[in-house]
């Protein structure tokens, strides 16, 4: 299998695939955002750094998802996420801002879950979870601009 690089490439790998469009599905998946985001908070109030790492991704990743829901689209591949997000951001649906920071945090949780560096500071989770924030707001006012 080749690597990954475009939107292309995720479709024709399947790791991107054209699926019924569900609305419930896409506000379930800003649920989930949210109870994942709600879980990072409590993981960083009890020092569990790498818990909130990881609750934080997941937080965002279900706030990127509920997009792909709604538009029709299933995922394989947390990259392949990132580059349909892109598309909004071609189409000035989207700020840039949003899908380098999902690009940034994905990243953390990999290093954090796979790799031996020592956790985020708390300092840094905070700054995540406040990001974190927004992003899923700003997926939440995506999915409501479509829908009307």
């Amino acid at each position: 299998m080749k690597a990954l690089r475009t939107l292309e490439d995720c479709f024709a790998e399947g790791k991107l695939q054209t699926v019924s469009p569900s609305e419930e599905k896409a506000w379930e998946s800003l649920r989930a955002a949210r109870d994942n985001l709600h879980e990072a908070v409590e993981a960083g109030k009890a020092g569990l750094l790498r818990a909130a790492t990881n609750s934080t991704y997941v937080a965002i990743f279900h706030g990127a998802r509920a997009i792909l829901f709604r538009d029709g689209i299933r995922e394989k591949s947390h990259f392949c996420i990132e580059q349909y997000l892109q598309t909004y951001v071609t189409s000035g649906a989207l700020e840039l801002r949003w899908v380098v920071l999902y690009g940034n945090i994905r990243s953390k949780r990999d290093v954090n879950q796979y790799g031996f560096e020592p956790p985020a500071t708390k300092e840094e989770v905070e700054a995540s979870l406040h990001l974190a924030t927004q992003f899923i707001d700003r997926m939440e006012q995506l999915l409501t601009k479509k829908s009307s």
